[in-house]
């Protein structure tokens, strides 16, 4: 039996922290006098807490102390827990409970490749952690994506080599570093913001059992 490495990133893929990430941020942002749109906000995700902190500064032209920006990425972090904590498992998008079943069903091994650092708290609250072979989060790494680090820790994990892993992603960073993986990606979301990907489809209800089939038996 063919076996594949599936590894799915969490925000906005599984369930949609990205609207938490983006309430945190503009609430930091406009505590410091900065204000961004959902357009920028596009570019945060995917991105590490660091660097997306470093956006924001740059976005409203300003400059502070280290100990300034280590007391707002802490702040950040700790508004974003407050919007998870409160998360249940109606909060999984469309079909992605079917797919892992799906997949856990072919014996098909499945990872979470996901820079988030709530990831298994996340998994927890929406009842999915079980489903998962392995979860590799950004407890695990230090590159952020579009750096591969994070899926290629996924398929020595699985033990899986990376041209039969397929990566699920909904941001820029993610696909490009699935592609730099030499991995197979699957682009969910906009087909304009994730043309890079090997295929694209809006969410999990799209994509047929057939296609999976079809990707397993490759």
């Amino acid at each position: 039996m063919n076996k594949k490495g599936f590894i799915f990133d969490l925000d906005g893929v599984i369930v949609d922290t990205a609207k938490y990430h983006f309430l945190a941020w503009k609430q930091l942002a406009k505590s410091i006098g900065i204000d961004f749109n959902h357009e920028q906000n596009e570019q945060l995700k995917g991105v590490s807490r660091v660097r997306s902190l470093e956006k924001i500064l740059e976005w409203g032209n300003k400059e502070i102390s280290r100990d300034q920006f280590m007391a707002l990425m802490s702040r950040k972090n700790d508004e974003y827990l407050s919007y998870i904590s409160k998360m249940n498992d109606s909060e999984i998008l469309p079909d992605v409970s079917k797919m892992l079943d799906f997949l856990i069903n072919k014996q098909q091994p499945i990872s979470l490749g996901s820079a988030s650092k709530n990831a298994r708290q996340i998994l927890k609250k929406v009842s999915l952690l079980e489903k998962f072979n392995a979860i590799v989060d950004g407890n695990d790494v230090s590159k952020a994506k579009p750096d591969p680090e994070v899926f290629l820790t996924a398929a020595k994990v699985l033990e899986i080599e990376t041209k039969d892993c397929i990566v699920f992603e909904d941001s820029v960073a993610g696909v490009k570093a699935a592609n730099s993986a030499n991995m197979i990606s699957i682009g969910i979301g906009d087909k304009d913001v994730l043309r890079e990907a090997n295929y694209i489809f809006s969410d999990f209800t799209e994509i047929s059992e057939d296609f999976i089939e079809q990707l397993i038996n490759k």
